[in-house]
């Protein structure tokens, strides 16, 4: 059955039936083809979408489309969306790739899949589930792996028809690959419906702006009709008669080609006096009920029918003969019936699919209720039978109606963990809610509602949130472990959301109400941890001399437990180690210093008892759900701040790798690349930086608005353009992303307000950065925060106030220096010294400058240095010295790529200064 039809100037459709009314669609096609199939590799890939009402010809536009690509030479990979599976997640990607991938060598395998092998090869069904993998890991894998067969088997054309019906999944990475597309030579071609459901909309309409070409197609005229009648019923059929069927049709090639088939049933002459019943005959063709199936075919074929119907696309005749209860030759007898009545059609694999999507709604749709629950359930027990898995027959369980069974609670939950395990969480959340609802065992709700708040834990925080508050809440309640990681992960979730202090308050309140052991320590540990990231709190001085003791206690006392706590009961598999307590409270108590500003070797004793062997503990590597992310990040940031930039890179490097390999490639993976970025500034690298700061904020898009790498991400790459002389960049992307007040609560990265008064003073606007930074010191001294490098707000207030009340300035920057020398570090001194210079007059400054010089030469701070000896060779004027000074600030300005003081520092240079 075709889904159009066209004339004889148009190429052939399904069938070899030809196409009407498309010959500008086909030139479409083949210009792409054409472009695509350029000689010495300058193809080019573009976007090609049909849409169109159901019936209208898109699945003989990608026929036609794919037997050019063919003839061309492509590699061509097809998919088609399924009414029924649009649930089953990544079925149309492995539709796409399963095919070619399987088909390669070892070597050519390798070459193609790279490090991204264990990510992408669950979802393409090329390798058994593992662990639990990062939705936009899947994605950046899918990516990589077409990349690498676009250069292996290039050129490549990627045909999707019925996208309407593509899995979430699928859905989401060709939204992004289709930009990515346009710089490969691979063509992609969709088709979709006008209609879209609500969850796909979004991503279809994203698909569809992108397109180079888009065709809508549109009904056929009534010459064309007038062509098919008289093709499929002689050319005696009469004028009126073909005008008739054009408007009961209303030009539809679908409905035109299942009218004049019933016509020909019926033996109907095709003349004028007939036409009065072409109405009641296409409404029977397009009804298609359950009369119109069991007369045309027969119950015993119809049950064959149904059963297809079930397994919607690439059907196995033998699997639907299970479902069905036929034996063998009855099976066969059945696809006999179905297919010479243009029901089903055969596949090059050897499997069966609908001739077209309408007729497997229609049988699907024509089954009693009762029959149709009846076959999810023999195909949910025959899938896993056949060896096709969980993930294959979990669609078919969501489809049963609820009756209290305890086995299929167990199936739905490993079903979400496989989910989980290809980087399918909302799939998974399916299968929990449904377990949920059917119900399951008292005992088991509790941990069910945490197993699904803990699957949309990366995805979507506000589920998570709701899920294990019910969790908690549940009066049979949670085992003793999983109750801890249950209260840890919801104050994960809040403190994702911008909700510290009702993470910091939840482990607190559920401390006092869990008995002595390690589970108390970890809620323990767990308030100080959220409450240390909270950027006000009433009682901050007082709470870092209750981490101190704590600490003082633990090294003290000692933890009196075994060294693995069983019952931990963690995503994931992961166990809890009771010496990762100590180390977890070693970083809390190290950054907790490194704020402060205190002596730089008393931060840095603690980090290296933190780090057995000299690395990370696994309960705190970075893909280790213990503790999160938040602890080895500030680890490294501490010995960032106290000028050990080698360790900090040793952490942050391995962050990257340890993301990179587990396929962590969504906000994981960004703020990976945003502590990178700020090492790279704080080197002076400027130029990397900015490389990875991008990189962290393109992560932190993707994720969504609101999130706090997001705002992270904004203001330390604006404060890096800035430092590379471009300014006006940095307040654009300051403006573009809303980087301003209110300012988040989220405190780990450099204090926000503090940059954004500093841009406030680059841009010239002198009071409003001095309302920003009074505001921002007054709360970092209330919260007993001076550390001048996080937070070099007196020196930059200093700046802002000097014009108005240079007295006032002068004090703060004296103050902002004695500060710096608290922690004794090379860079905090320098800098806080190059600031207070800035207020005081020629003779003072040159003193300050020299010395800030000094330290800052010992320091890795090297674009401080260069601001530094710029500011020392102005303010020597006339002296000797000033133009080996200058030149040696422009040599390292130019070094660090900051081209704005590179260019300063030429102009007095060119002007002639200590000439």
């Amino acid at each position: 059955m075709a889904e159009g039809k066209a004339g004889s100037s148009g190429g052939a459709g399904r069938d070899g039936e030809p196409l009407h009314e498309r010959e500008a669609e086909l030139r479409s096609a083949a210009r792409a083809v054409g472009a695509l199939t350029r000689p010495a590799g300058t193809g080019v890939g573009e976007l090609l979408l049909y849409t169109g009402a159901a019936g209208l010809g898109k699945t003989a536009m990608l026929t036609e489309v794919r037997r050019a690509a063919k003839r061309a030479g492509c590699t061509v990979l097809f998919a088609r969306g399924g009414q029924r599976q649009c649930h089953e997640s990544f079925h149309v990607v492995r539709q796409l790739v399963r095919p070619v991938l399987s088909a390669l060598s070892d070597d050519e395998r390798a070459r193609v899949f790279g490090p991204w092998a264990d990510v992408v090869g669950p979802a393409a069904g090329l390798l058994p589930p593992g662990g639990q993998l990062d939705p936009q890991g899947v994605r950046d894998g899918l990516d990589f792996v077409l990349t690498r067969l676009v250069q292996l088997r290039s050129p490549l054309a990627v045909l999707v028809d019925d996208l309407h019906w593509a899995d979430p999944e699928s859905l989401g990475w060709l939204a992004g690959f289709a930009v990515r597309a346009r710089e490969l030579p691979a063509l992609l071609v969709l088709a979709c419906r006008d209609e879209f459901p609500d969850d796909a909309l979004a991503l279809q309409r994203g698909l569809a702006e992108r397109a180079d070409r888009r065709h809508e197609l549109r009904p056929l005229q009534p010459d064309s009709v007038a062509h098919l009648v008289r093709a499929a019923l002689g050319a005696q059929a009469e004028d009126a008669f073909c005008r008739h069927v054009w408007a009961v049709t209303a030009g539809n090639p679908y409905e035109t080609a299942a009218l004049l088939r019933e016509v020909a049933d019926q033996r109907l002459d095709p003349v004028e006096e007939s036409t009065g019943l072409l109405r009641e005959i296409a409404a029977t063709a397009r009804g298609m009920t359950l009369r119109h199936w069991l007369d045309r075919l027969g119950p015993t074929t119809l049950r064959f029918a149904w059963a297809a119907s079930v397994l919607d696309t690439d059907i196995r005749p033998e699997l639907a003969a299970v479902i069905c209860a036929q034996g063998p030759e009855a099976a066969a007898q059945s696809v006999r019936e179905l297919r010479r009545h243009r029901v089903l059609t055969g596949t090059p694999a050897g499997r069966l699919e609908f001739v077209h999507p309408l007729v497997a709604t229609s049988v699907y749709q024509s089954m009693p209720p009762a029959t149709r629950t009846g076959m999810h359930g023999v195909a949910a027990v025959e899938i896993e039978n056949a060896g096709l898995g969980l993930l294959a027959a979990s669609r078919h369980l969501l489809e049963i109606l609820p009756e209290g069974d305890g086995r299929i609670v167990a199936k739905l939950r490993l079903a979400a963990r496989e989910h989980l395990a290809i980087g399918a969480p909302e799939a998974a959340q399916r299968c929990l809610r449904r377990a949920i609802s059917e119900p399951p065992a008292d005992e088991d709700r509790a941990s069910l509602l945490y197993e699904l708040g803990c699957s949309a834990l990366l995805t979507d925080p506000a589920t998570t949130v709701n899920q294990l508050r019910l969790a908690l809440a549940d009066p049979y309640g949670l085992g003793p472990g999983l109750r801890v990681d249950a209260t840890f992960r919801l104050a994960q979730a809040l403190a994702h959301s911008n909700r510290l202090g009702e993470a910091a308050a939840l482990c607190a309140e559920e401390a006092a109400l869990t008995g002595p052991g390690p589970g108390r320590l970890r809620l323990e540990v767990a308030h100080f941890m959220f409450a240390t990231f909270q950027s006000e709190d009433a009682d901050g001085p007082g709470r870092s001399r209750r981490l101190a003791e704590f600490h003082r206690m633990l090294d003290t006392v000692g933890l009196a437990f075994t060294d693995v706590d069983a019952d931990a009961g963690v995503p994931g598999g992961a166990v809890f180690e009771h010496d990762g307590l100590a180390h977890a409270v070693a970083v809390l108590r190290c950054w907790d210093l490194t704020l402060r500003g205190a002596d730089h070797a008393s931060a840095l004793a603690l980090a290296e008892s933190a780090l057995p062997d000299g690395r990370l503990p696994r309960s705190l590597g970075w893909t280790n759900t213990t503790w999160g992310f938040e602890l080895p990040g500030v680890l490294g940031l501490s010995y960032l701040y106290a000028d050990r930039v080698d360790r900090a890179e040793e952490l942050f490097t391995e962050a990257v790798r340890a993301y990179e390999v587990a396929g962590w490639s969504g906000g994981h993976l960004g703020f990976a690349y945003l502590l990178t970025g700020m090492l790279r500034f704080r080197c002076g690298a400027l130029v990397e930086a900015e490389d990875y700061l991008r990189r962290a904020l393109r992560s932190a898009v993707r994720i969504g608005p609101g999130n706090p790498l997001h705002w992270d991400a904004v203001g330390a790459l604006a404060e890096t353009l800035a430092a590379r002389g471009r300014l006006e960049e940095a307040l654009e992307l300051a403006r573009e992303h809303a980087f301003g007040p209110p300012f988040p609560t989220v405190m780990v990265l450099p204090d926000a307000p503090t940059l954004y008064g500093r841009l406030l003073l680059a841009r010239g606007d002198a009071p409003g950065a001095a309302q920003v930074l009074t505001a921002a010191g007054a709360a970092l001294d209330a919260r007993g925060w001076r550390n001048t490098v996080w937070a070099p707000w007196l020196g930059h207030l200093a700046r802002a106030v000097a014009g108005e009340r240079p007295e006032r300035a002068r004090d703060l920057a004296e103050e902002g220096v004695r500060r710096a020398r608290e922690s004794r570090t090379d860079s905090g001194v320098g800098s806080a010294l190059r600031l207070c210079a800035a207020v005081h007059g020629p003779a003072r400054a040159v003193g300050l400058l020299t010395e800030a010089v000094q330290c800052l030469e010992r320091s890795p701070a090297r674009y401080e240095h260069a601001l530094a000896l710029v500011d020392l060779g102005t303010a020597l004027e006339r002296a000797p010295r000033a133009r080996a000074v200058l030149a040696e600030g422009l040599e390292l300005a130019v070094r660090c790529g900051a081209d704005g003081l590179a260019a300063r520092a030429r102009a007095l240079l060119d002007g002639g200064l200590g000439g």
